[in-house]
């Protein structure tokens, strides 16, 4: 409990209600909500009925501003507001707005409240869970950030009806890794709905229960919280390397999709992983996941960004990889070569 405000995760029809409840009282002197160009216009009027008095921060949209330039933005706003420390800062948007939202929130007066408001599937089993927060860097994703947690997590699956159907398929990616990794059960069965869901809450709260079960045992990343970052050793050095050409940026799920095709073939390439298991991982995504495009040529440029992954000991990238469907095993050493090699079994699929 930190100054009337306890830290919890709220799913479903009551979660903008205990938003409002939670707002209201004595302990928040100021509110100020961040949103992107988007959620502004499409989610912002959603959550508006639920505040009290609040001060709109707007930030552009996409992973190119998720940077410190617009981190200023946010501190300016604060800062010209007279934010004390009693402020609480609603965070309203995918995992661009939750991740770089809370980063300005933990750092402003060396910290100050914030809530997450995840309003894409992506955000809401993944980015705003978790206390992980942050911007990008030179090109390399999340490379400034901290670990802080949100005070809660309020998550209404109404707003994913303001998403089109690429960005849903990319928040799916994610709930695909926490089957991956952690419920081979669920990837067995609720893999026959793919995206065609009606109703998201009871995924969305398996994939939070998840996540959070490992975030609690390791909430800094020393060891369990790791596997987590299946698909994205190489997912991430595919989105930061596409990122910085003009046109061809991909999204964070498309990535990660991508990451775990390449991080499975590792996987049945070391022996962890039966033929089988790799052809109906495969199968799966490429039924769902549309191929990122690039040529041959590019493989080991993209495989250089894997360098910068923050897993990484030293020179040595550390890599999740899958022991079977539902287990995973991190802190497996792999080389520039190997993501290289991968990434062209990946294009000749």
């Amino acid at each position: 409990m930190m100054n009337g405000l306890n830290n919890s995760v709220v799913i479903g029809g009551q979660a903008l209600p205990e938003l409002a409840e939670m707002l209201g009282q004595a302990a928040v002197s100021q509110v100020f909500v961040v949103v992107d160009t988007n959620t502004a216009r499409h989610c912002y009027p959603l959550l508006e009925p639920y505040l009290p008095k609040h001060k709109l921060v707007e930030i552009p949209v996409g992973e190119q501003y998720k940077t410190l330039a617009t981190c200023e933005l946010v501190w300016n706003e604060l800062t010209e507001s007279s934010a004390d420390r009693f402020a609480v800062v609603v965070n309203l948007g995918g995992g661009v707005v939750t991740d770089l939202g809370g980063f300005c929130a933990a750092t402003y007066k060396r910290g100050i409240r914030f809530v997450q408001v995840p309003t894409t599937l992506l955000a809401q089993v993944d980015a705003s869970v978790g206390g992980k927060t942050g911007v990008d860097f030179l090109g390399f994703k999340n490379q400034i950030g901290v670990f802080q947690e949100p005070a809660a997590v309020f998550i209404d699956p109404q707003f994913l009806a303001t998403l089109d159907a690429r960005q849903l398929k990319s928040g799916y990616a994610e709930v695909v890794k926490h089957w991956l990794i952690a419920d081979a059960q669920a990837f067995a069965t609720q893999r026959q709905e793919g995206v065609l869901v009606q109703d998201w809450a009871p995924i969305i709260r398996s994939s939070v229960a998840t996540k959070q079960q490992i975030v609690e045992a390791d909430p800094l990343e020393s060891g369990l919280r790791k596997m987590l970052n299946f698909g994205h050793t190489v997912g991430h050095a595919l989105e930061s390397y596409l990122l910085l050409q003009s046109g061809r940026e991909i999204l964070h799920g498309e990535a990660v999709a991508a990451g775990m095709v390449c991080e499975t073939w590792l996987s049945a390439q070391r022996g962890l992983l039966s033929a089988s298991e790799q052809e109906s991982i495969e199968t799966f995504l490429f039924s769902v996941f549309e191929k990122v495009q690039f040529v041959t040529l590019e493989t080991d440029a993209i495989a250089q960004f894997a360098l910068q992954d923050k897993k990484n000991s030293g020179s040595t990238i550390n890599c999740t990889l899958l022991d079977g469907i539902g287990r995973a095993v991190y802190d497996q050493p792999v080389t520039v070569a190997e993501i290289a090699e991968s990434l062209r079994y990946y294009h000749r699929l």
